[in-house]
Order: C-alpha cells, then sequence, then structure tokens
C-alpha cells in the first residue's frame, strides 16, 4: 500500500509510540479509521453523483477513469494498437482489381 512495506511500516508505528505515546495512540488509530472511512463514503457519494448525472452510458465509470494519466495512457495504447492493424492489413494504395470482364473506367482529363 503506498509503496510501504513492513520495515517501513514498523518503523512508522515505532515512532508515532515515541511521539503520542502509547496511551493517546488507540484513539488517534480510532480518529484515522474514522477519517479512511468518511473520505470513502465521499468518493463513493461523488462518484455516483456523476454516474448518475452522465447517464446510463456512464455505469461503469470509476474515478481513477478520469486521472488524465490514464486517459492518456489508454488513447496511446488505443493508437499503438492501430498502428499495428494498420502494418498488418494488406496495403492497396487507392486501385482495385477489376472483376472479369469489367471494363476499366475512362477519364477524359488523364488521357
Amino acid at each position: 500500500m503506498f509503496g510501504v512495506g513492513l520495515p517501513e511500516f514498523a518503523v512508522i508505528a515505532f515512532v508515532a509510540v515515541l511521539v503520542f505515546g502509547p496511551d493517546r495512540l488507540p484513539d488517534l488509530a480510532k480518529q484515522a479509521g474514522a477519517m479512511v472511512r468518511k473520505a470513502r463514503r465521499f468518493a463513493n457519494a461523488a462518484r455516483d453523483e456523476l454516474r448518475d448525472e452522465l447517464g446510463p452510458e456512464y455505469s461503469d465509470l470509476e474515478l481513477r477513469d478520469l486521472d488524465p494519466r490514464t486517459i492518456v495512457r489508454k488513447h496511446i495504447v488505443e493508437a499503438m494498437e492501430d498502428a499495428d492493424a494498420e502494418e498488418k492489413a494488406p496495403r492497396r494504395r487507392g486501385l482495385r482489381t477489376l472483376g472479369e470482364g469489367e471494363i476499366p473506367p475512362y477519364d477524359v482529363d488523364a488521357t
């Protein structure tokens, strides 16, 4: 979580015990938990309100989808996939083959 491993978490806990003391630490942990729950409720309410306002076509919208980095990354991946598909497709330079017995078009200006 947030790039914090067990050793870093142990150091944070040790410093918290030294700074706040063992008596106040449970109350502070309880307050921190309440703040996290309140922030999560607020974010979920904002997401649900945004979904309601945008309509049913955005029913699968997640807040992380609105991150500009995610949007740019998504468009870059789509562009790369399109470029790969174009490379794999046979190249035809606007020319089409004539069917059997078909007469080629005649252009007065071209002759």
